[in-house]
């Protein structure tokens, strides 16, 4: 399990997240398929083991996972996504991470630790995006003093914690915080990996459904430091 060095958030009890578990691990292993799991392995670069479940069955599965059960509060969430996260197969991991996206209106500012713990380790696209744009996203809506946190992040050594930070205001449309997206993009426009290059590029492309003459400004202003994956990314559709 890779993380970041920071000790992990504590588990706080929850009889609903232990039910949860309890019927996680009861309803997704007899719908394992060792065959499938080893292709999605591998197309996942191999950073978490997998049981094999395709989407469709996975998210039916999770009805009967949560059915008849009430409504989480935030130690519920807590509990429960760190509890999946100690779970080595990704499908689990894939549950928190809807789980979250449902119920993150129940969750203060005070749930952004946790989240952070979920960003950098076990970490990938897979689930780092979803938490970006569907936990940390509507977190900092509801409470802006926390972009404080997102201005951090952005400067973080870890990649995954400068996608995010990049990534967040995915939903935001009219209601982005434009300098800050822009001076994010400038900030790691010389990134070397990958992943935040083409964040950036993502980050652009869909503000640019909202304000296309604005995106187009920066890149063109900013064309020669942003990484040419970066302006491809951002004018793809524009």
């Amino acid at each position: 399990m890779q993380s970041n060095g920071r000790r992990p958030p504590r588990v706080p009890r929850s009889a609903l997240a232990d039910t949860l578990l309890e019927r996680l691990q009861e309803a997704y292993p007899p719908a394992a398929d060792p065959v499938r799991a080893r292709a999605m392995t591998a197309y996942m670069k191999d950073v978490a083991p997998f049981l094999g479940i395709p989407t469709p069955l996975r998210r039916e599965l999770s009805k009967t996972v949560t059915k008849d059960t009430p409504k989480p509060s935030e130690t519920d969430c807590a509990a429960l996504a760190l509890g999946c996260w100690r779970l080595p197969e990704r499908e689990y991991q894939y549950f928190a991470v809807d789980y979250l996206r449902r119920h993150t209106a129940r969750c203060s500012s005070g749930f952004l630790p946790v989240v952070r713990h979920l960003v950098v380790t076990v970490p990938w696209w897979d689930t780092v995006d979803l938490l970006a744009a569907h936990t940390v996203g509507p977190l900092v809506a509801a409470d802006p003093e926390l972009a404080a946190v997102t201005d951090e992040w952005i400067e973080d050594e870890n990649l995954w914690l400068a996608r995010t930070a990049l990534l967040h205001q995915l939903r935001f449309k009219s209601a982005t915080d434009t300098d800050r997206l822009f001076g994010y993009c400038r900030r790691r426009a010389g990134h070397p990996d990958f992943f935040v290059r083409k964040a950036i590029g993502w980050a652009l492309r869909e503000y640019g459904k909202t304000d296309p003459e604005a995106v187009r400004a920066f890149v063109e202003a900013e064309r020669g430091t942003l990484a040419p994956l970066s302006v491809r990314e951002a004018l793809r559709n524009l």
